[in-house]
């Protein structure tokens, strides 16, 4: 049996992206690279950041993305690739939690790849690898999770700086076992 490869995309959304308390459009310059990857994988699983009015997390970060907007929605270059794509929604910064999201993976018996790609690399992206990492680890089973770094990226803030809050997922994605390209 053929072994089994999955790229997962994390909020390449519009509320990350486009408009929105939490947008930098500066994140759209890796669409044209997780588009590619998109192209090359047969299997597709998009996460949406997709929150309710009165979700706990507006209490750690500006309201965003609220279900039913705009916001919520894939960005327009990658929106095509969501019909035939997995799609879940989550209410956190870990899509570990998010409903389905575990059972779907854990019957795959020969699962042997995953490949991260999105926004933000030191929030969403880096707590959606590490648990995963630690999930298998836990489980015994031997599946590599990879990260491109060229197809994640991270907001830019007078209180966040974009290069050294990516150097710093990197290192802790690295020392997690999780592999760099």
């Amino acid at each position: 049996m053929e072994e089994e490869k999955i790229l997962i995309v994390v909020d390449m959304i519009n509320g990350f992206v486009e408009e929105g308390a939490m947008a930098d459009k500066y994140i759209s310059h890796i669409i044209p690279e997780i588009e590619k990857l998109i192209q090359e994988n047969k299997e597709v699983i998009f996460i949406k950041d997709c929150h309710n009015k009165d979700c706990a997390e507006f209490k750690s970060y500006p309201e965003h993305c609220i279900k039913g907007t705009k916001e919520a929605e894939i960005v327009d270059e990658l929106k095509k690739y969501e019909e035939k794509a997995i799609v879940f929604e989550k209410n956190s910064t870990s899509a570990i939690f998010a409903e389905d999201f575990i059972s779907n993976l854990e019957n795959r018996n020969n699962l042997k790849e995953i490949t991260i790609v999105g926004c933000c690399t030191d929030i969403c992206v880096l707590n959606l690898a590490i648990p995963l990492k630690n999930y298998f680890n836990q489980k015994n089973r031997d599946i590599e999770i990879k990260i491109h770094k060229n197809a994640v990226e991270t907001y830019n803030s007078q209180v966040h700086n974009r290069d050294e809050y990516n150097e710093i997922a990197f290192k802790l994605l690295k020392q997690s076992g999780i592999k760099l390209y």
